[in-house]
């Protein structure tokens, strides 16, 4: 089922034509990373999706509805953790659902920082944790956010290879109990396999769909499969399509 739709979309920036028709279909449970160069308009798509500027011309749908200019629609995770740091943890986690008029489940909060390992850094506040604490937080905060789908915006760009992986799998894992739908940008090409359903490929600027890509590996997914000659020959062809 369709949760999120966008159809012809269209944004410049004075003469910068920045994306050029761009359409995609997101069904509810999905994960659907988004791929393309460096200043594609990739960040470009999630404010129009996240409501913060309206497309020059297109249609948004979530579950049905326009949502252009809808400000609260989607819950939404920077590249930068974004943890109020005068706030604990448990408390930043609830910040999505308090923003949205709700009373903050300390319950279920503390349950998932606990899955995530983080039983013990309840009180800290974000100052005290490592990069990868900080992202972990930020990502149960947009589970705990009562909006139908989650952007991620490169969440794992600033952290180290081992780091990234370690997150990864931990995502994945939280993830599958959860199976909330997200949509992911990502520069790194064996990120969008590992994490994703489908993946969506764009061009430069005017930014189009150059190809929708489904990913052919069940789940749960396992590490080994980054190896694998499936994988490779995925890799190989978004590279080409990139070039």
């Amino acid at each position: 089922m369709s949760l999120l739709q966008l159809k012809s979309i269209e944004k410049r920036y004075s003469r910068n034509h920045v994306i050029k028709d761009i359409s995609m279909t997101v069904n509810e449970g999905e994960f659907v990373s988004i791929i393309g160069p460096s200043g594609s308009g990739k960040s470009t798509l999630f404010n129009l999706i996240g409501g913060m500027m309206p497309p020059d011309n297109g249609v948004i749908l979530l579950n049905g509805q326009p949502i252009i200019n809808k400000k609260g629609s989607v819950s939404y995770m920077p590249q930068s953790s974004s943890l109020l740091p005068w706030r604990t943890v448990l408390h930043n986690v609830m910040l999505g659902q308090e923003l949205s008029g709700e009373i903050g489940n300390k319950v279920q909060a503390t349950k998932m920082l606990e899955r995530a390992g983080l039983i013990h850094e309840l009180e800290a506040l974000p100052h005290e944790l490592s990069g990868g604490m900080k992202q972990r937080v930020a990502f149960i905060r947009a589970l705990l956010s009562p909006q139908p789908i989650i952007l991620l915006d490169e969440p794992f760009a600033a952290l180290d290879e081992f780091t990234r992986l370690s997150l990864q799998k931990w995502l994945l894992d939280i993830w599958e109990q959860n199976r909330k739908t997200i949509v992911f940008i990502t520069h790194h090409i064996e990120e969008a396999i590992f994490l994703s359903d489908t993946i969506y490929v764009l061009s430069n600027k005017p930014t189009t769909v150059k190809e929708k890509l489904t990913v052919p590996f069940s789940r749960p997914r396992h590490e080994d499969i980054i190896l694998s000659s499936e994988l490779l020959s995925l890799k190989k062809r978004i590279k080409q399509l990139l070039e």
